[in-house]
């Protein structure tokens, strides 16, 4: 009988040990569904490097495709430490739209990547928690263009559209803040893999740090790679790096994408620069 006492009270505490790691997990939810890029490629890699961390718990809310009934998409962001969005689509119902305001309102973070930043370029609060994007009919009156050029940060209110790109190719990322919880430790230049360097975003821009840029060939100045906004009491992680799987196998790309993500969840980063992280003129990759 003290034997089978004792076998219990190991496998209660064995339960309650791994409830408790459970829930000590950042739970993050990637919305994902339509986007011109490939999410059906790159949704799997983020996931991959959340779980890889093992500081996270990752769902997945995939959205009914182009031309579907969007009023059945009803993902419960409030669930969630964080929401990361791999979504470049059809716009959201008023319900959901309210629902994802609310939460980042609220306290709740929210994680921009790559084309996330083209979406519903009408939706003005979209375009306030997001800072700056590109495409989707962005043009003077969406915002400044913000870039760093000749030693000083720019808010360029000339005209024209939001959003540009040369061809693909590897490029060094250069971190300009180097005290936020996001970049602290980050070497302060590295390479990253082949990916498309956005350039001529624009914006709000408002309550918006910049982390890191790249210098654009295409525009001739250093375009924003990484910041942050503060939007009501939650946080947001923009980073427009990400087009295709083989740009998010970065070390870079992920360890950044990771340490954004605890930070807009917890306001804080714990996770450490990996060792594999790249060097200021070679690309590291992961399978």
């Amino acid at each position: 009988m003290s034997n089978c006492r004792h076998l219990l009270f190991l496998f209660a505490a064995l339960l309650c040990a791994t409830f408790a790691s459970a829930n000590d997990k950042i739970k993050v939810l990637i919305v994902d569904g339509q986007n011109n890029h490939n999410w059906k490629a790159t949704t799997p890699v983020m996931v991959a490097a959340f779980e890889r961390a093992g500081s996270f718990q990752v769902d997945v809310a995939t959205s009914p495709p182009s031309g579907g009934d969007m009023s059945k998409f009803d993902p419960q962001f409030s669930k969630y430490d964080a929401v990361v969005s791999n979504y470049n689509g059809q716009m959201w119902s008023e319900k959901t739209q309210q629902a994802l305001l609310d939460y980042v309102k609220g306290g709740g973070g929210f994680v921009v990547v790559h084309a996330a930043n083209n979406s519903f370029g009408n939706w003005e609060e979209y375009n306030r928690m997001i800072g700056l994007g590109g495409w989707g009919g962005r043009n003077e009156k969406s915002g400044p263009y913000v870039y760093f050029k000749d030693g000083e940060w720019v808010r360029d209110e000339s005209k024209g559209g939001g959003g540009s790109h040369g061809p693909q190719h590897e490029f060094q990322i250069v971190v300009r803040n180097s005290d936020h919880p996001v970049t602290q430790g980050m070497p302060l230049s590295w390479m990253h893999a082949k990916d498309e360097l956005y350039d001529s975003l624009r914006g709000p821009a408002a309550e918006m740090k910049i982390l890191a840029t790249a210098f654009s060939a295409k525009s001739q100045r250093h375009e924003p790679m990484i910041f942050t906004i503060d939007y009501g009491k939650g946080r947001v992680f923009h980073t427009p790096m990400g087009h295709a799987d083989y740009s998010m196998q970065c070390a870079g790309f992920q360890a950044t994408l990771l340490r954004g993500t605890q930070w807009v969840a917890t306001g804080k980063v714990t996770l450490e620069i990996p060792e594999d992280f790249p060097s200021s003129d070679t690309v590291s990759m992961r399978e």
